[in-house]
């Protein structure tokens, strides 16, 4: 059963991997393709007001909750090794790595969050890098809701992938 499914695709619905020629969702079949070292990085940032920010950073990221860096970090992996349960038509991928790291920014109170994601497989991980960073991002935020919730998280992007058809660098 279909609901608001789109009787006659247009161009748009040609060039998304995920529609078919009919307008369906569809998962992408990788059966055809050869498996390949794919990397790709995705960037995002938690912006504090500044006390806050300030006594985050005095405290080295220690809180009542305990480390907001590291519960963050353990966060941030754990969602990106499970990718595929929150977008639906992502595929599960056997990660080779997840590396993510938190970078102090006392011009922007900010901590910049970066995530790079491996894999050797037939698909990229573009989604697990901006999972993991969002994730990430979100439990800084609710580490931290208690000292103020004028907290943004912003500028989750994805910075560059390589491996598969084609390579991408912001």
């Amino acid at each position: 059963m279909s609901i608001n499914k789109q009787k006659t695709p247009n161009t748009l619905t040609h060039n998304l991997s995920h529609i078919d020629a009919k307008g369906d969702v569809h998962m992408v079949d990788v059966s055809h393709k050869t498996a390949s070292q794919r990397q790709a990085t995705a960037q995002g940032r938690v912006i504090f007001p500044q006390a806050v920010y300030q006594q985050i950073k005095d405290n080295d990221g220690m809180s009542k909750k305990g480390s907001i860096i590291q519960t963050a970090h353990i966060a941030g992996i754990m969602a990106g090794k499970r990718t595929h349960e929150l977008i639906p038509l992502c595929h599960p991928l056997p990660l080779d790595g997840i590396n993510l790291t938190f970078d102090y920014q006392d011009d922007s109170h900010s901590i910049q969050v970066t995530a790079t994601v491996k894999v050797t497989h037939k698909t990229g991980v573009e989604m697990e890098a901006l999972t993991a960073v969002s994730v990430a991002c979100l439990t800084l935020y609710d580490m931290t809701k208690a000292l103020s919730h004028d907290i943004i998280i912003s500028d989750i992007q994805l910075l560059q992938k390589t491996g598969g058809k084609s390579d991408y660098q912001l």
